[in-house]
């Protein structure tokens, strides 16, 4: 008897992989819900008998442990930024009975507690904690980007209040933390003003201490002198390429890639001298993290 042949096609593994996509969407989606093997396996039509160690064999981490990690580092963008939500009512909804088993989770994580991490966030154990779920987003939730979905636009002048991140890009959080102060005492939440980040360098390709990053929201007011040192700046007018990145900020430099990789040299177009910027449409943890959109400016010529 002639033996199957079992080698493995292209678009067999495409297959397979859009499955896994699809229980890690589901996931995300559902971090307040139940999320066992069973649940998330029939999500992606596998077999409850087996999907648990396809799932810990592909991503080289235990579901249990991709679950409880993205549901604390939720926690800990809600910790650091949304100052409103109760720690209570953050660790029932991270999937613990109360506010002790949620500390002690949290502590093993990163090394602080809940309330140490909302007073002052480390983002060197953060980071270090979380790249694996950053590593697993960029792997195996890659996007899809075609030329159509990028537009041209004429975007107008617009006067921003800014706070000027130098430095280690691990460390922008603390800035962040910093801006949205600022923006609370000068009532300016993101609902009434536009968030937007002026890129200047590739963290990739820059040394941490000469990183530079703007953090900023749109403004009809003039900034006066503040403790925070945000100050004004323009961002201006002019024809911009605009490519939505729908997803988390794992992917996107993907996005990037591609305006300057794939549809630039295609389009005939000369990007003009002001740096690449992004503005905030939605964001994590607000809502899903792969459902976060970022809108990514290229200006032109």
């Amino acid at each position: 008897m002639a033996l199957e042949d079992t080698s493995l096609t292209a678009s067999s593994v495409d297959i397979y992989l859009a499955r896994f996509r699809k229980a890690l969407e589901y996931i995300d989606t559902h971090l307040d819900n139940d999320l066992s093997v069973d649940r998330i396996g029939s999500v992606a039509a596998f077999s409850k008998y087996h999907f648990h160690r396809q799932f810990s064999k592909l991503l080289k981490v235990s579901l249990y442990r991709y679950v409880q990690l993205n549901r604390l580092k939720r926690a800990s963008y809600q910790l650091a930024f949304r100052h409103k939500k109760q720690i209570i009512d953050i660790a029932l909804a991270s999937g613990y009975e109360n506010h002790e088993s949620f500390s002690r989770a949290f502590k093993k994580s990163i090394g602080q507690t809940p309330s140490e991490f909302r007073k002052q966030p480390q983002w060197g154990l953060w980071h270090l904690t979380y790249q694996p779920l950053s590593d697993i987003r960029i792997k195996y939730m890659k996007l899809e980007n075609q030329p159509a979905q990028v537009k041209l636009i004429s975007f107008k002048n617009t006067k921003v209040a800014v706070l000027e991140h130098r430095g280690d890009p691990n460390l922008i959080g603390n800035s962040v933390c910093k801006f949205i102060e600022w923006r609370k005492q000068n009532c300016l939440p993101p609902t009434v003003s536009d968030t937007f980040n002026i890129l200047y360098d590739n963290p990739s390709e820059t040394a941490p201490d000469d990183y530079r990053l703007d953090i900023c929201a749109s403004t009809e007011r003039d900034v006066v002198d503040n403790p925070f040192g945000v100050v004004e700046k323009i961002i201006p007018g002019g024809r911009c390429a605009v490519l939505r990145h729908i997803g988390s900020d794992s992917n996107i430099s993907q996005s990037i890639t591609y305006l300057y990789s794939i549809w630039l040299p295609l389009s005939g177009e000369e990007p003009r001298d002001f740096p690449l910027y992004l503005q905030r449409v939605s964001f994590f943890p607000d809502v899903p993290e792969y459902e976060a959109i970022t809108d990514i400016f290229l200006p032109l010529k």
